[in-house]
């Protein structure tokens, strides 16, 4: 997907390449590490993503051709402006299913999603660690086949066992080893997928 890409954007993207070498990175893996480096203003993710080329290439395959793509928040939906997203966190049906089966909300709107989205869709946790921790389980029952699995969650509580546990099960996925993360790098993970190197 090609776009108008702003002189500041591009200006920044040169900056950042004056400080990271990015250039032997395979080219999903680039854009998608640099997109990341550039929405943070942080290096430090260089070392902390966790990449695997064929499985961003499945996912950016998937999105350009019209994937479902689920994300765990809001603001992961807001960060990602060219593409429809479900998110089903805010609904009542995931508050009653959540005081039902005493689930997070989060984890509640991932296991009503599931349903909906069983294959072949994009997932993009960038907030909650017992979003990724559902998800996983419902690929251990068999319930899903994601084409990718961006694994950004945050928090001192979880997020750096549920990127690990993702890791663990094989599936196709974006993740890193630290606690850090956020919606925001969640959605600039996908973005990366949907626009590509802007200066090429």
């Amino acid at each position: 997907m090609r776009r108008a890409v702003h002189p500041i954007e591009a200006e920044s993207y040169r900056i950042l390449r004056s400080l990271v070498d990015t250039a032997d990175l395979p080219p999903y893996t680039r854009d998608v590490t640099e997109r990341i480096v550039h929405t943070t203003a942080d290096p430090g993710w260089v070392d902390d993503l966790v990449t695997a080329e064929d499985a961003l290439a499945a996912g950016a395959a998937a999105l350009a051709g019209g994937a479902p793509l689920v994300v765990d928040a809001a603001m992961v939906a807001a960060g990602i402006t060219t593409y429809p997203s479900t998110c089903l966190v805010g609904g009542q049906a995931a508050t009653d299913l959540a005081g039902v089966e005493g689930l997070t909300r989060s984890a509640a709107a991932i296991r009503l999603a599931a349903r909906d989205a069983a294959d072949g869709a994009v997932w993009a946790i960038g907030n909650a660690p017992t979003a990724l921790f559902e998800l996983i389980r419902r690929y251990d029952a068999g319930q899903l086949r994601p084409a990718l699995v961006i694994g950004l969650p945050v928090g001192y509580v979880g997020a750096a066992e549920a990127k690990a546990a993702l890791r663990a099960t094989g599936l196709p996925a974006l993740s890193n080893v630290s606690a850090r993360g956020g919606s925001a790098v969640a959605a600039a993970a996908v973005n990366a997928l949907l626009y590509g190197d802007p200066l090429r």
